[in-house]
């Protein structure tokens, strides 16, 4: 059943206002680092870019959950420093070595833009964004205030080209820095509902391939408990809780700058999920007009839910996540709604805490 399309006004608290500015700036960016160089040609990623013949020692991983990015089909890659290990003892926030460098490429119909993150020697991420030209014969490094409005997307929407402050408002919100890399998007079994997945391609990354290798400094059995199916009530809470996970527990976790607002959408193994026990009946600091006890999630009803209503607005203070996207998740959106309205109507916030 798809979600009401009903409009609805809402006031933003200044404390939320303040997260909001939090999430949607993060802190101040310093230009992009001269080592990022000028053209993607130059960033390890290729060894023949006219070829499309991927650098040997850069290998392509697949999420589970994958980010939305109104509609952009993508390719990632990694490229870890020869004979380093990732410090994995976090399950799902990797500290990667220095030289260690990343590439995520989105296409609209055709290569619109590359993104790059490099560990710096000081321990730093570099951020840089690469625009395609049109002939595709490479990417050139885009001004550290991106480029709005960069291409179509086919959702009635233009896609963006971030700024580096975007990179870091997105990235720095929890302690590991990358997004998408860990071990529940590394796992080999696979969610048949998460929205929008993506069939891993053959050589793509995994985790049991990096623990045989010895790339993982951490318990191998807690990564691979950490890598099993989301324990969830039925096969739709488990995508949804997924999809949450990727596309709103990189800001909202318990960890990062926004931990303050004690809303955790990062899936951690627990006796309960923690978006269960941070939404569940928990009163949001976003309210309707006139209203002023709205909850976060209200179980069996969607059309009450605060988080519906973030998800299924674009509009600049309310939309979530902040950056990223200029259309509605129409797909997630009527997953979260299904889930609050059949799974969770069973449910309140005090048998949710027990």
């Amino acid at each position: 059943m798809a979600p009401s399309s009903r409009p609805r006004r809402w006031l933003l608290s200044p404390a939320a206002a303040l997260a909001a500015t939090i999430a949607a700036c993060g802190p101040a960016a310093p230009p992009v680092s001269p080592e990022a160089p000028e053209l993607l040609s130059q960033t390890g990623l290729y060894a023949d870019l006219a070829a499309g013949r991927i650098a040997e020692g850069v290998e392509s991983f697949t999420p589970q959950y994958p980010l939305w990015s109104d509609g952009a089909a993508k390719r990632r890659w990694v490229r870890l420093p020869d004979g380093a290990t990732i410090d994995a003892r976090d399950p799902e926030a990797w500290s990667f070595p220095v030289g260690t460098r990343f590439w995520k490429e989105f296409s609209f119909g055709r290569r619109v833009e590359t993104r790059y993150m490099e560990r710096a020697a000081d321990g730093s991420w570099i951020y840089a964004t690469y625009e395609w030209a049109a002939d595709g014969s490479d990417a050139r490094r885009v001004d550290e205030r991106g480029r709005k409005r960069a291409c179509e997307t086919g959702l009635g929407a233009r896609h963006d080209i971030p700024a580096v402050a975007d990179c870091r408002a997105c990235h720095e919100g929890q302690p590991g820095r990358v997004l998408g890399f860990g071990a529940l998007q590394l796992a080999s079994e696979r969610d048949a509902l998460a929205p929008h997945a993506e069939a891993p391609q053959p050589g793509d990354l995994a985790l049991e391939t990096l623990l045989a290798r010895g790339q993982l400094d951490g318990d191998p059995a807690a990564l691979r408990a950490a890598a099993e199916p989301i324990e969830a009530a039925t096969p739709r809470e488990r995508a949804a809780l997924g999809y949450l996970h990727a596309n709103c527990g990189g800001c909202h976790n318990a960890r990062g700058p926004l931990a303050t607002l004690e809303l955790e959408l990062e899936y951690r193994r627990a006796p309960l999920a923690p978006a269960l026990r941070t939404a569940l009946g928990r009163t949001s600091r976003f309210q309707p007009t006139g209203v002023s006890d709205a909850p976060r999630i209200a179980p069996g009803d969607p059309e009450r839910s605060v988080l519906v209503a973030r998800l299924g607005s674009r509009f600049a203070a309310l939309q979530m996540p902040p950056l990223g996207t200029h259309a509605v998740d129409a797909e997630a959106l009527e997953l979260v709604s299904d889930w609050i309205r059949t799974d969770l109507a069973p449910r309140t916030a005090a048998h949710a805490a027990r």
